[in-house]
């Protein structure tokens, strides 16, 4: 087995009930991980990744060029652990897990989760694994939303923070394009009150949601250049025909509930929400952060990360540049790779720190 394949997802059973944020609680959670490399008999050369909206913890599948020897995410000295977030669809307990009971699966009646309870899930299958500290917690989008989270909930066990292409908490601007995606799911007649079916075929509102969100994965520049107005007779715009692939695509690998279980996670993002304003609680953050911005940017834009890294006081911010939009964080990875792997350089060299973002 090489150093960049750790084999099958395994799956963790959290022991007893399982309470989230709400109050509501989970007879019991099923975690699905997987790992690179090996942890150390102090239990702190640990590396947490956390995937963004319809992702895994196939880190090898959709960030491979940040995972080798010598790559960023190096499995020679780094424990490297990803798992799928509570709520999920990838093995990890979620509407598509069997009710309690053995009534069938959750479906839409699955309770309302956070950022902060899939964090708190993570914090419960490290433990178990033995992992003590981490040496970086990466991750983009939503799983930019976890990386901020573990520095608040959990700041004696984080090192050093990655968070990319997120924000300090979800716009009114965010939260509309998730609603917007959600009701395009609500108004299948297939919806059936949250008990959808997987792979039901590409005219599915799942599918429309997915081309929604496409159009802000991307930019106008990509969309352009790629496509122009290629196609525009007999059969139809490329891009059009793009947005149906991507459609079709999720609806054959994901979950409706699960796409609306984990939207409304996103958007109840906030990391002042109960503890007071957001600048005043990222500013009790000491841990290194290199905060990556991506200049096409339109669900996130710039804007933000600028807000971010200023008011962390060890944060760096660090600008990408690429035609591709907010995708560019998963596109673009051989540069990411360029960028985590000198930070990680900084932060065990021990460079000093400075109050305010730095920017390169």
């Amino acid at each position: 087995m090489s150093s960049s394949d750790s084999g099958p997802t395994s799956s963790l059973q959290l022991h007893g009930p399982f309470e989230l944020e709400s109050g509501e609680r989970l007879p019991s959670v099923t975690v699905a991980y997987r790992t690179w490399g090996r942890l150390d008999a102090r239990g702190d050369n640990a590396v947490l990744v956390c995937h963004a909206l319809t992702g895994s913890a196939d880190v090898d599948r959709w960030w491979g060029p940040l995972l080798g020897a010598g790559r960023a995410l190096d499995p020679e000295r780094d424990f490297v652990v990803c798992s799928n977030v509570l709520g999920g669809c990838y093995g990890t307990t979620g509407p598509t897990s069997p009710r309690p009971g053995g009534s069938g699966r959750w479906g839409g009646d699955f309770p309302a989760v956070t950022v902060r309870d899939m964090v708190r899930v993570e914090a419960a299958l490290l433990d178990a694994l033995g992992v003590r500290r981490l040496r970086l917690v990466i991750g983009g989008s939503l799983g930019g939303m976890q990386v901020l989270e573990w520095a608040l909930l959990f700041p004696d066990r984080v090192d050093a923070l990655a968070p990319i292409a997120v924000s300090a908490r979800h716009s009114a601007w965010c939260i509309a394009l998730s609603a917007a995606q959600r009701e395009a799911i609500y108004a299948d007649p297939r919806w059936r009150g949250g008990h959808y079916p997987i792979g039901n075929g590409p005219e599915a509102g799942l599918a429309v949601a997915r081309q929604i969100a496409m159009c802000t994965y991307r930019s106008r520049a990509s969309l352009e250049a790629r496509f122009s107005r290629a196609g525009e007779e007999p059969g139809g715009f490329a891009v059009e025909g793009w947005l149906q692939h991507h459609g079709r695509a999720l609806v054959d690998r994901f979950d409706a509930s699960t796409y609306v279980t984990l939207t409304k996670a996103m958007d109840t993002h906030d990391v002042g929400r109960g503890r007071g304003g957001w600048r005043e609680v990222l500013a009790t953050v000491r841990a290194p952060a290199l905060v990556l911005s991506i200049d096409t940017d339109v669900l996130y834009p710039p804007v933000e990360q600028e807000e971010l890294a200023a008011a962390l006081p060890a944060g760096r911010l660090l600008r990408l540049g690429s035609p591709h939009g907010h995708d560019a964080f998963l596109i673009e990875g051989e540069v990411v790779n360029a960028l985590v792997s000198g930070f990680r350089r900084q932060v065990e060299r021990g460079a000093a720190r400075e109050e305010g973002a730095w920017v390169a």
